[in-house]
């Protein structure tokens, strides 16, 4: 396969991300052959365009090793082994650091004419560029845009070796590449025209995407959504950290239990919790046992503490003045979904809806009848043994109540547009059951 130039690269690209078209994206081109391919899909996606500025920090000897990488906004990620073996001092790392802060600074201000950086918060953000040969260049862009808050990453490229998936670790949650040839030397080898883009053609590409800002036919309703509010949640004699984000003017609080292994941190409840947010509907992600209490691997399974862990949860989040009078759901992933069920079944319990990730409502056992509250299952296709599981579950619920599956979809929905698609399916089945709570109670 080869490419006319970076501009019909771009295009036959985003035929490959069609997927994602309307999950609220944002793009990324990495300056300055990657913009130019990343014009073209934000274009075809009708996302924002921006550009991602990434200097490597090159040790002084040896410039050409990279010991870490900045971004904007102070972002910096280092490598502790290259920095220990190559005996760099704090000075010297300062040094390198302070020059390159200096010319990002400089380029952004060229690149963008005064315009702010994307907030990338929450968002799923598309990084793309013309090519990967090396991987390391990807890699840190990749990093920076997780360390500005990026909730899920896509990396995009036209042509990359055959093993870029090796080369390119856990950096990104999703990798697409239409080209992945055996024979590969230089990226430029499969391009009719690779001639260098320039400054001006940065800034013309950025330029044109500002003139015409993203149709809101191609993106789903747009909430200011403010920064996550670091909380401590009293849960009985246990005090669990957690993050609550609630939007102005949030018609409903979810609530998210992680599955075993996971944590608030988890990327894909984040990546669930800032579509919800959105919408327009507050999240609470919070680790369900402490750290001591992880250490005893029975709690993780343990479904009726957990249940209690949420349920006290709750009880403080309705005691938080911006939650107050709004209608809470639970969102449960894995193992965490059967502490979901569990909870929503106690008596008073007053939860507007339930869904499920992947979970194990069978877990719930005996409790699913006492369940009131509207319940989604969700469940990817492939995932045969938790799909039986959770038929099952769904026979001996009484409330509402829909089993939807994800197609092709395994256990973790890694697959492309899989955690998308879960995306919608929650935050239109919250949208649809949640209420105020007083009208609920009526």
């Amino acid at each position: 396969m080869f490419y006319l130039d970076r501009r019909d690269a771009g295009r036959r690209l985003a035929a490959r991300l069609a997927h994602l078209k309307g999950a609220g994206v944002v793009v990324l081109g990495l300056p300055r052959g990657g913009v130019p391919v990343a014009a073209e899909v934000a274009g075809a996606l009708g996302a924002p365009l921006d550009v991602c500025l990434v200097r490597k920090l090159g040790v002084p000897f040896q410039p050409e090793l990279g010991m870490g990488a900045i971004g904007e906004g102070g972002v910096r990620v280092i490598n502790d082994d290259v920095v220990r073996m190559g005996r760099v001092t704090a000075e010297e790392l300062a040094r390198v650091e302070a020059h390159e802060r200096e010319v990002l600074q400089s380029r952004a201000r060229h690149y963008r004419g005064g315009r702010e950086p994307a907030d990338l918060r929450g968002r799923t953000v598309v990084v793309v560029d013309d090519g990967v040969a090396t991987g390391s260049t990807a890699r840190a862009a990749c990093q920076i845009a997780r360390a500005r808050g990026a909730a899920r990453i896509v990396l995009a490229v036209p042509v990359a070796p055959h093993d870029w998936t090796a080369r390119l670790g856990d950096d990104a949650d999703e990798l697409v590449c239409p080209y992945t040839p055996r024979s590969f030397f230089a990226i430029g080898e499969f391009y009719a025209d690779f001639s260098q883009t320039d400054d001006d053609e940065v800034v013309a590409c950025l330029e044109e995407a500002a003139a015409h800002p993203v149709s809101t036919r191609h993106t789903e309703p747009h909430h200011v959504v403010p920064e996550d509010r670091e909380a401590d949640v009293q849960a009985g004699g246990a005090v669990l950290r957690g993050q609550l984000t609630v939007p102005d003017g949030a018609s409903g609080v979810v609530l998210f239990a992680h599955g075993s292994g996971s944590s608030r941190h988890s990327p894909r409840n984040r990546f669930v919790a800032a579509g919800l947010n959105r919408a327009g509907l507050g999240t609470l992600l919070f680790d369900l046992l402490t750290e001591r209490e992880e250490i005893n691997r029975a709690n993780v399974f343990d479904t009726g503490l957990l249940a209690q862990r949420l349920a006290d949860a709750t009880g403080w989040l309705r005691r938080q003045p911006e939650c107050e009078g709004l209608a809470v759901g639970y969102f449960g992933a894995s193992t965490g979904a059967a502490a979901a069920l569990w909870a929503a079944g106690e008596p008073g319990a007053r939860i507007a809806a339930v869904v499920s990730r992947g979970g194990r409502p069978d877990l719930a056992g005996p409790r699913l009848p006492a369940v009131a509250a509207p319940t989604l299952l969700i469940v990817g296709g492939h995932d045969e043994l938790v799909l039986d599981l959770n038929r099952d579950a769904q026979s001996r619920l009484h409330c509402e109540n829909r089993l939807a599956v994800v197609p092709g979809a395994t256990h973790l929905f890694e697959e492309p547009g899989a955690l998308e698609k879960v995306t919608e399916l929650a935050r239109d089945w919250f949208a649809d059951h949640m209420v105020p709570v007083t009208h609920a109670a009526s």
